[in-house]
């Protein structure tokens, strides 16, 4: 199986040499922040008006008719926006079965009280999830203080939350989820401040309870503390690098134990090409005194505008105390946006692990967007 794999990233590599519009991947192409395009400082969902701009005009293979009039906004200090996704997947093999699933349906919105306060609230109702803060950026240097409920800044926060880095799973391929926490439900209540170190350097540092998890009485549950240092340098105009480290220390569900996760990150965008690798280690997570380890490898290209091929490796092993049980897979997939807003991901998943490599994968999602 390991053959298999470095066979299809040789062929892969050898005919690649995206521009992906993901947020990880946009920003390590361009050699920005998330908040050039984010109204969160940290990425994700909710767009300022450039990412906006970019989603409406940048990302589409077919350019928008400019006679017709939209906008996010109403009035002058006030934003709103949506995220509809939904999936067809299934499975080969032993356990075929097929099926829609619905990811998520989410509606947000944005308030600036002032040039340097801004409020954020969002609602996910597929999930009966929701998220909101404040942020005030009142720090040197664009510099910010956040309160209120929100997702901890660790690792690269890829889109796809199937990615063992992120939340795995969640139960639809293993019998139980497997993978870290950052699934679409988790949220704490807390506080996070960020600090632009340099031009080419983010720090942010946050504490907070876990939303729901565990169950425990106000005042009898150990917060949560998560850190993340990021550096994305330019060494030219095509060419930008990513590279930093997270850490996050929390009470597991699973072990009720105090659980030490951290990991590094890296990254490079070279023209139409980009790489980003994460490892992360959680000790007591699954299992006590034992340590999880979960790592990601994705390489993208742009083929044309609007059209991008991606392949991603994930690897999730639950305890280094049991050898021959970890979960292993590669992931071949397009990314498109034929129209405004809109944006299709077909995908094929080959599990490379002898736990289930009888039960290949495929999905195509679909994603709507404002």
């Amino acid at each position: 199986m390991r053959t298999l794999f470095f066979s299809t990233l040789l062929i892969f590599f050898a005919f690649l040499t995206s521009e992906s519009y993901s947020l990880p991947r946009f920003a390590l192409r361009s050699g920005g922040n998330c908040i050039d395009c984010h109204v969160n400082p940290t990425g994700g969902e909710m767009r300022s008006d450039r990412g906006w701009n970019m989603s409406r005009k940048g990302l589409t293979m077919s350019p928008p008719d400019s006679s017709f009039k939209i906008s996010n906004k109403i009035g002058e200090n006030i934003r709103f926006g949506f995220d509809i996704r939904g999936q067809l997947l299934g499975t080969l093999g032993s356990l075929r079965r097929i099926d829609f699933q619905n990811m998520s349906g989410l509606i947000y919105t944005s308030v600036d009280l002032s040039e340097q306060m801004r409020v954020f609230a969002r609602y996910d109702f597929e999930n009966s999830v929701w998220e909101g803060y404040g942020i005030a950026q009142i720090l040197p240097n664009n510099g910010y203080i956040k309160g209120g409920e929100f997702i901890p800044n660790f690792g690269i926060r890829l889109d796809d939350h199937t990615a063992y880095t992120r939340g795995g799973d969640l139960g639809f391929i293993t019998s139980q989820k497997l993978g870290f926490m950052y699934d679409p439900y988790y949220v704490e209540t807390g506080a996070e401040i960020g600090i632009y170190i340099a031009d080419y350097a983010f720090l942010t540092a946050s504490v907070g309870r876990p939303i729901g998890r565990p169950t425990q009485p106000l005042l009898q549950n150990d917060p949560s503390y998560t850190a993340r240092l990021q550096f994305n340098p330019s060494l030219s105009e095509d060419v930008n690098l990513l590279f930093g480290g997270s850490y996050h220390r929390f009470r597991s569900t699973q072990t009720f134990n105090i659980s030490d996760m951290y990991g590094p990150f890296v990254g490079i965008g070279i023209g139409n090409f980009t790489i980003m690798a994460e490892f992360d280690f959680a000790k007591s997570y699954l299992i006590s005194d034992s340590t999880t380890t979960a790592a990601m490898i994705e390489g993208a290209y742009r083929i044309t505008k609007g059209f991008d091929v991606i392949l991603r490796y994930d690897r999730f092993v639950p305890s280094t105390n049991t050898a021959n049980e970890d979960l292993s897979r590669v992931v071949i997939g397009l990314d498109f946006f034929p129209y405004p807003f809109m944006d299709v991901i077909p995908e094929f998943r080959v599990q490379t692990s002898n736990l289930i490599a009888n039960n290949n994968a495929f999905n195509i999602q679909f994603h709507l967007f404002y």
